[in-house]
């Protein structure tokens, strides 16, 4: 199961996008729940006039059973005070649908790392220990780093260290969860601003794609990636400027 936290700048629900236009996913069912804001808009993978009136809500369900890979897209926010109810259904959902593993993509603010986190790459990765035990050894060879932990109180007691996701929406309760109940979980999240986030996106989706291979490409840069771009992102950051300003 492959799904986006709602987190700074939407970049685990931009990427999720390019991996279901991309692989071309077929809609299979909804994600019914209470705890995001209801929303209902066209088709964001539209291809052509006929499906292009085609409904979608707020959570959604996309199949690929040739690459045995679930996606559940979220579309809109939390509801205040939901994120729990929200964890404990999904995760039931997970065990009662034996899901093998979880993939979690999300993201964290880049000006609250610290002086560790801003060193070498901005992408970082976590593995349930259930999922350490399968995949630990792949993540050190493909020279992943793993997500440090930071101090629990700053300039007071350095010694103590604990997991801090900040923006990173439900992404730390969801792995805490995953942790307790023995679900093979793995967060892979990159530190951003708020802004033009397709550039992160782009990284993030190739960041998965090193682990999946879900597509074959050589590039890592967003320009010429091989992701296809959905039609709903041609206004994503509304229309362009008039020729006659330049």
């Amino acid at each position: 199961l492959l799904q986006p936290a709602v987190s700074v700048g939407n970049v685990g629900q931009l990427a999720i996008d390019l991996v279901i236009s991309t692989l071309n996913m077929t809609k299979v069912g909804y994600f019914y729940t209470d705890c995001l804001v209801p929303m209902v808009g066209n088709n964001p993978y539209a291809t052509a006039e006929e499906n292009s009136m085609e409904l979608s809500i707020n959570a959604e369900v996309y199949s690929l059973p040739a690459k045995k890979l679930v996606v559940l897209q979220i579309r809109s926010p939390f509801i205040k005070n939901k994120y729990r109810p929200f964890c404990q259904t999904l995760l039931s959902w997970v065990k009662s649908s034996r899901c093998a593993r979880v993939i979690l993509l999300s993201s964290s603010h880049a000006y609250q790392r610290n002086d560790e986190q801003l060193l070498g790459t901005p992408l970082r990765y976590l593995l349930t220990p259930d999922l350490e035990k399968a995949v630990g050894g792949l993540m050190q060879e493909l020279n992943w780093k793993e997500m440090e932990k930071v101090a629990a109180y700053p300039g007071i007691n350095d010694t103590e260290k604990v997991l801090h996701i900040p923006g990173g929406g439900i992404t730390k309760l969801l792995f805490t969860e995953s942790c307790s109940q023995g679900i093979q979980m793995a967060v892979l999240l990159k530190f951003c601003s708020e802004g033009d986030n397709i550039p992160d996106a782009f990284a993030l989706v190739n960041y998965l794609n090193e682990w999946l291979q879900l597509i074959k490409s050589e590039v890592s840069c967003y320009t010429a990636s091989q992701w296809k771009i959905p039609s709903s992102w041609r206004l994503l950051f509304g229309n362009g400027l008039p020729p006659a300003l330049f």
